[in-house]
C-alpha cells in the first residue's frame, strides 16, 4: 500500500517520484530519492524522459561549474524533497540554512540550475501530453479518428445538440459557433524569447530521440545534440537586460502564429469535419465553418501602457499583416506546386480560365514562365498566379495585389468549384479547402487588432478640444490613433482594426466620447467603430445592464448595430473586480452580471458576444476554460466564447501543435454545448436552488476579504511581505506595474502585480482568500456536498481553488509574512488558508487537496521541492535587500542580491507556470 504523508498543503501525499539531475551517487542520497519515487503513477516514458533530461543537466551542471556546483545543487535539492515529504523532521530547517549558506555569486548559480531544470520538467510534461494524444489519435474511438468520440469534442457536443434540438437547428448553431481568443502582452511570461526558442528545440530533439531505434545511432546523435541545446539553456542569460518594446512583444506573439497556429487551425476544422462526416470528409463541401478568430491586444492596448502609441498600432498591423501574407503566400505556393493535374483529365472552368487569361494579360513576362513550368496544368498554374498576387499584396503593389482578403477568397472557391466539377473533389475539398479556411480565419490582418484605452483619457482629451485652446501631446496622440484605424481599415479591411474597447466604462456617455473623438480627428470620414464597454469594478458590472440600455440608443451605436444584424460586444473583467471585493464575491458579480446583461439582450433582440478578460492566474479569471463555459449563464454563451489570453498561457495552450488542437476543440465543444437546453437547464435551477447559499458567499467573502485589504497600513504591509518592488525592476513586459510612483492603496495597484506577488510569496491569496469564511458561514456541510455536485459555478470555483491551494506552501509562507510588523495580518491570511484548505477537501472528498484530479495532483507534487528550493534562495536575498533598505544601505551587495531575488522570481514562474 502507498504511503500518505498529510502536510502543509492539505495533501494526503503519494510520494512523488525523483526528478533527479543524474542519478544520486552517495548512500543517503539514494535512501532519500528512492523514498520519494515510490507510489506515484507517473507515467514510464515520461518518467525516462524527465530523469534522461535531468541527467544531461547534471552533466552540463558539472563541466560548467565543476564538482562543487554540482554537488551543492545536489545538497539543496536533497534538503527539500525530505522537507516536502517529513513535514515534522528539521529538513526544511537544514534546506534552508544550505539557501543561506551560499556566497551570492553561488546561490545565482544554484537558482539558474533550479530554473533549468524546470523548463525541463515543464517540455518533459508537454511532450508526455502530445504523446497521449498522438496514442488516442491512433486508437479507434479516438476524437481524431472513426468510432466513439472522446467526452470533451466538437463531434459529441454536436452529436447531444442534434438528441436535443434536431438536425436543422444544431446545424444552424454549428455554422455560428465562433471561438475567439485575444492575446495580450500582460508581463507574466518571465523567460525571454531566446529560452522559449531553445526549449522548443529540445522539443524537437525529444521527438526525434523517441522515434529512433533503442541503443542506436540518431539515439545517441539526438542525445548528444539535447545536450549541447541545454549547454545552450543554461550559458543563455535567464534575465533580460531590459523591457520589452511594444514592437518586441508583438513579435514575441507571432512566433505562435509562425510555428503554430497558422497551420494548425485548418486541421481543427479538417479533424472535427472527419469526425462528424467520416469518410465523407475531404470529398465534399464541409460542414465545419471557420469557427476561430484570433484577436490581439499587443500594440493596441495603451491603457496605462504610454509607450503603445498611434505609430506602434501601425506598425503591429503591418508585421501581423507581413506574416500572413506570407504565410499564404507558402501555402498557396505548396499546394498549387502539388496540383500537377493534366487538362485533359481534369479541365478547367471558364473561370478559372479567366483568370489566368487575365493575369497573362497584365504580366505575360510572368505567365509565360509559369505557363512553361506548368504546361498543360491549369490549376497548378492558376494557384501559382493567386501565390503571386499575394506577394504583390505584401509589397503594397496596387495595381498587381489584391485590395481585400474577399477577392482571393473568390478566385480560391472558383479553383475549388472547377476542381469539383472536374471531379477532383478531394484535391478541391483537401488543400484547396484548407487555404479558403485560413483566408476565412486570418483575412490578410492575421489579428484583429484592438484598440483598448481608458475611459478618464477620452474625457481628458474631450475636455480639452471643447474648451477650444491648444490641445496636450496626449490628446493629440488620441486624435492620432483614430486616424491610424482609418488607414488599417483601409488598407486590410474592417475586420483588422475595428475593436475599440473602453476601459472602466462607468457611462453610457464614455462610450459616446469614443465616437466624438473620432469625429474630432476625422470629421464625418470617421474609421468603423465596434465600441466595446469593459465593466471591471464590482459597482460597475452591477450597473452594467442600464449603462447599456442607454448605449444602444446612441445613433451611432444604432446605425453599427444594423449593419451587423444586431451585434453588440461587452467585456467583463476579472482582475480588478477580484481585486475590489476578493475572489469569491467577485465570482458572483460576475455570474450575477452576465446573467442580467444576457435576459437583457434576449430581451432586446441583441446577439450579444461577452468578452472575459481572464488572466492566468485563478486570481484572475484563470483555470480550465471548457468547465468555465460550462458554468455561465444561460443565454451569455450562445455559441460564442471570446477571452483573453495572457503571458505563458498562451505558449501553454498555443505553442505546441497537437496541444493547441486539443484545447481548441475542447472549448469549441463546450462552446457548442453551453447553449443546449439541458445545460441551461442545469445551471439556471443550480443558481435558483441555491440563490440563498450565494447570498451567504458573497456578503461573507467580502466582509472577510475587506478585514484584510481594508485594514489600516495593508498596502505598504503587502509591499513588504512579497517581492512586489522587485517585480517591477524585471524586464517582463512594456506596461508599467503600478499607476503610480509608490503603493499606499490597491487602487495604485494592476491586478497582475498583485496577483504576481502573492504567487511568488506563495501564499496564492488572491485566488482563494475569503472563501473558507464563506463555506463556514454555510455551515451546512450535506447542503455545500450537493451544491459541489450539482452547481456549475461553485464546482467550478472550488476545484479552481483546490488547485490555487495545493500551489502554496505554509511554512515557506509564513516566512514571508514575518518580513512584515503585523502579527495580526499575518494570522488572518494564515487563519483563512487553513480554514479554506480544509473545506475544499471536506467538499472534494478523499484525504488531500486534488485527490479527484490526479493528473493535475502529479504536475504539482511533481514540481514543489524544487520550487521550495527557490523560494528559500528568493526570501534570503528579500530579507537581504530588505535589511539594506531599513539601514539605508546601498552598495554593489545590493545589485547581486536583486539579481539573485529577479533570477528566483523567474525560476519560481516557470515552476508553477500559470502565474498572471
Amino acid at each position: 500500500m502507498r504511503s500518505r504523508h498529510p502536510d502543509r498543503r492539505g495533501y494526503s501525499r503519494r510520494v512523488t517520484p525523483a526528478q533527479s539531475f543524474p542519478e544520486p551517487t552517495n548512500t543517503e542520497a539514494i535512501r532519500v530519492i528512492g523514498r520519494f519515487e515510490a507510489g506515484q503513477g507517473i507515467p514510464d516514458a515520461m518518467r525516462s524522459d524527465v530523469r534522461m533530461l535531468g541527467g544531461l543537466l547534471g552533466q552540463v551542471l558539472r563541466e560548467a561549474g565543476g564538482d562543487d556546483l554540482f554537488e551543492d545543487v545536489e545538497r539543496l535539492r536533497l534538503a527539500t524533497i525530505e522537507a516536502y515529504e517529513e513535514e515534522n523532521s528539521d529538513a526544511f530547517e537544514r534546506a534552508a540554512a544550505i539557501a543561506e549558506s551560499f556566497t551570492v555569486a553561488r546561490a545565482d548559480e544554484v537558482a539558474r540550475a533550479f530554473t533549468c531544470y524546470f523548463h525541463l520538467v515543464n517540455l518533459a510534461e508537454e511532450h508526455q501530453r502530445v504523446r497521449v494524444l498522438r496514442e488516442r489519435a491512433g486508437q479507434p474511438g479516438s476524437s481524431t479518428g472513426s468510432g466513439a468520440q472522446s467526452a470533451d469534442t466538437v463531434a459529441t457536443a454536436y452529436a447531444r445538440l442534434r438528441s436535443e434540438v434536431g438536425d436543422d437547428e444544431a446545424r444552424r448553431r454549428l455554422d455560428g459557433l465562433r471561438f475567439h481568443p485575444v492575446f495580450t502582452a500582460h508581463p507574466t511570461e518571465a523567460r525571454r524569447r531566446a529560452v522559449s526558442s531553445s526549449i522548443r528545440r529540445l522539443s524537437e530533439l525529444l521527438t526525434q530521440h523517441d522515434a529512433a531505434s533503442e541503443g542506436g545511432a540518431e539515439q545517441h546523435r539526438a542525445r548528444r545534440r539535447m545536450l549541447e541545446e541545454i549547454d545552450t539553456l543554461w550559458r543563455t542569460a535567464p534575465l533580460r537586460s531590459q523591457k520589452p518594446s511594444p514592437t518586441d512583444e508583438v513579435r514575441t506573439v507571432m512566433g505562435v502564429f509562425d510555428e503554430t497556429l497558422f497551420t494548425t487551425v485548418p486541421h481543427v476544422y479538417r479533424r472535427i469535419d472527419d469526425a462528424l462526416r467520416g469518410e465523407e470528409s475531404g470529398s465534399s463541401a464541409p460542414v465545419v465553418p471557420a469557427f476561430v478568430r484570433i484577436g490581439s491586444w499587443v500594440g493596441g492596448d495603451r491603457d496605462g501602457n504610454p509607450f503603445v502609441t498611434a505609430s506602434v498600432t501601425r506598425e503591429a498591423s503591418q508585421i501581423a499583416a507581413d506574416h500572413v501574407l506570407r504565410g499564404l503566400e507558402r501555402a498557396l505556393d505548396r499546394i498549387g506546386r502539388t496540383l500537377t493535374l493534366a487538362a485533359d483529365d481534369t479541365p478547367p472552368s471558364a473561370a478559372v480560365t479567366a483568370l489566368w487569361e487575365a493575369f497573362a494579360a497584365a504580366e505575360p513576362d510572368v505567365a509565360a514562365e509559369l505557363a512553361a513550368r506548368s504546361p498543360e496544368e491549369p490549376h497548378r498554374r492558376v494557384l501559382l498566379v493567386l501565390a503571386r498576387r499575394v506577394a504583390a499584396t505584401r509589397r503594397g503593389d496596387g495595381e498587381h495585389g489584391y485590395a481585400r482578403p474577399e477577392e482571393l477568397l473568390a478566385d480560391l472557391r472558383a479553383v475549388q468549384n472547377s476542381l469539383a466539377d472536374a471531379g477532383a473533389r478531394r484535391h478541391a475539398f483537401g488543400g484547396v479547402q484548407h487555404l479558403i479556411w485560413q483566408v476565412e480565419t486570418y483575412g490578410f490582418h492575421l489579428t484583429e487588432l484592438e484598440v483598448r484605452q481608458h475611459s478618464q483619457v477620452h474625457a481628458k482629451a474631450l475636455a480639452e478640444l471643447e474648451a477650444g485652446e491648444a490641445i496636450s501631446a496626449q490628446t493629440e496622440e488620441v486624435l492620432e490613433l483614430f486616424r491610424v484605424i482609418a488607414e488599417i481599415q483601409r488598407d486590410r479591411g474592417v475586420r483588422a482594426a475595428g475593436r475599440y474597447v473602453v476601459s472602466f466604462t462607468q457611462a453610457a456617455s464614455d462610450l459616446a466620447n469614443v465616437h466624438r473623438l473620432a469625429r474630432h480627428a476625422l470629421g464625418d470620414d470617421v474609421p468603423v467603430l465596434d465600441v466595446v464597454p469593459l465593466f471591471e469594478t464590482f459597482a460597475d458590472l452591477q450597473a452594467a445592464p442600464e449603462i447599456l440600455a442607454e448605449a444602444v440608443t446612441f445613433p451611432e451605436f444604432r446605425a453599427r448595430m444594423a449593419e451587423t444584424g444586431n451585434r453588440l460586444e461587452v467585456m467583463l473583467g476579472y482582475s480588478d473586480s477580484s481585486k475590489d471585493v476578493g475572489p469569491v464575491a467577485a465570482n458572483l458579480a460576475l455570474y450575477e452580471a452576465q446573467e442580467k446583461i444576457a435576459r437583457w439582450a434576449q430581451e432586446s433582440g441583441i446577439e450579444l458576444t461577452l468578452f472575459h478578460g481572464r488572466g492566468g492566474a485563478l486570481g484572475r479569471g484563470g483555470g480550465p476554460a471548457n468547465s468555465a463555459i460550462l458554468a455561465q449563464p444561460p443565454h451569455s454563451v450562445d455559441g460564442r466564447f471570446k477571452l483573453t489570453e495572457q503571458g505563458e498561457v498562451i505558449f501553454a495552450r498555443y505553442g505546441e501543435p497537437a496541444i493547441a488542437m486539443r484545447h481548441i476543440d475542447q472549448v469549441a465543444a463546450a462552446t457548442l454545448l453551453a447553449s443546449s437546453p439541458s445545460e441551461e437547464k442545469r445551471t439556471s435551477s443550480a443558481a435558483a436552488r441555491y440563490a440563498e447559499v450565494a447570498s451567504i458567499m458573497d456578503a461573507t467573502s467580502r466582509e472577510r476579504f475587506f478585514s484584510l485589504v481594508k485594514a489600516e497600513g495593508f498596502a505598504p504591509w503587502f509591499a513588504t511581505v512579497t517581492p512586489l518592488e522587485e517585480i517591477g525592476l524585471l524586464a517582463l513586459g512594456s506596461r508599467p506595474a503600478r499607476r503610480g510612483l509608490s503603493v499606499e492603496s490597491l487602487e495604485d495597484l494592476r491586478a497582475i502585480p498583485w496577483v504576481f506577488a502573492w504567487t511568488q510569496a506563495r501564499i496564492n491569496l488572491a485566488g482563494w482568500f475569503g472563501l473558507g469564511t464563506a463555506l463556514e458561514a454555510v455551515g451546512d456541510v450535506e447542503l455545500l456536498t450537493e451544491a459541489y455536485r450539482d452547481w456549475p459555478l461553485l464546482r467550478t470555483m472550488i476545484d479552481n481553488v483546490a488547485m490555487s491551494l495545493a500551489k502554496t506552501d505554509e511554512r515557506i509562507a509564513r516566512q514571508y509574512l514575518a518580513l512584515g510588523d503585523r502579527d495580526d495580518l499575518a494570522a488572518l491570511v494564515l487563519d483563512e488558508l487553513a480554514l479554506t484548505r480544509e473545506w475544499v477537501i471536506r467538499l472534494t472528498g478523499g484525504e488531500g487537496l486534488l485527490e479527484n484530479k490526479p493528473v493535475l495532483q502529479r504536475a504539482v507534487q511533481l514540481r514543489s521541492p524544487y520550487v521550495d528550493a527557490l523560494s528559500l534562495l528568493q526570501l534570503r536575498a528579500l530579507r537581504a535587500l530588505r535589511s539594506a533598505a531599513e539601514h539605508a544601505e546601498s552598495s554593489g551587495a545590493d545589485a547581486e542580491q536583486q539579481r539573485l531575488l529577479l533570477l528566483s522570481v523567474s525560476g519560481v514562474a516557470a515552476g508553477l507556470q500559470n502565474t498572471g
